[in-house]
């Protein structure tokens, strides 16, 4: 049953579908064919939900290149088994190469972080306490900020904090230890320009299975110059 003032009509949807599908049959006759039968994409992108951040049109991308975990404020914990599971079957199943933690700019989920009160009913806010984590964290670099700054300050430190989560995660400690190559990134993308920047160095493995932290990162831990 339709809501009074919606349609429950998607034909233009599925119209747009049909003329995408054609169009990359038009280009190679075999597209589809070659990419039915399994996956190998050499990144996994880990971003937030906003409809505005989409990885395959940010990076250019094409089906079966990029694996993708999308949740509200692009979070990383252990004890979330969809993105845990994600990880894990990405690193050791598909092997992919490249982790790309990826925030944006005008992030509802790190406003939230900063103006809503603990207390405030819903699961939203239940769900974005990990962002109230790293604001309370990080309480001294956001002291003082116009709310405007604060916001997009905030974004930055989430990514930071994301990245090490990914980095301390038990499987991706283990792909390291075996000598598997894998690059954890920590990037921002900006929805009024449509540019993506690096925010941190990328995160590699050493041969010995530690993995070295910069300053940045070395802020959202109490640990020393390597994990292991």
């Amino acid at each position: 049953m339709a809501i009074e003032g919606t349609t429950s009509d998607i034909t233009p949807l599925l119209e747009a579908n049909r003329k995408w599908a054609e169009e990359c049959i038009a280009k190679d006759p075999t597209y589809f064919s070659k990419i039915a039968g399994s996956q190998s994409p050499e990144f996994l992108y880990i971003g937030c939900s906003d409809s505005r951040a989409h990885p395959a049109a940010m990076f250019s991308m094409a089906p079966g290149e990029v694996f993708v975990q999308r949740n509200v404020g692009n979070l990383i914990s252990v004890k979330d088994l969809n993105c845990m599971s994600c990880l894990e079957y990405t690193i050791d199943h598909l092997k992919v190469k490249h982790i790309l933690v990826t925030g944006h700019y005008n992030c509802g989920a790190c406003k939230a972080g900063l103006v809503w009160h603990p207390s405030t009913a819903g699961v939203t806010n239940l769900w974005i306490s990990d962002v109230r984590d790293v604001r309370d964290k990080n309480a001294a670099a956001l002291e003082g900020l116009p709310l405007d700054e604060a916001w997009d300050k905030l974004v930055e430190l989430n990514v930071e904090a994301q990245v090490f989560n990914v980095v301390s995660s038990p499987v991706v400690q283990a792909a390291w230890a075996r000598g598997q190559q894998l690059v954890v990134h920590g990037l921002v993308y900006t929805p009024g320009t449509g540019r993506v920047k690096e925010l941190i160095k990328p995160v590699t493995g050493n041969d010995d299975g530690t993995y070295s932290l910069s300053a940045k990162l070395k802020k959202h831990c109490s640990f020393s110059e390597s994990l292991k």
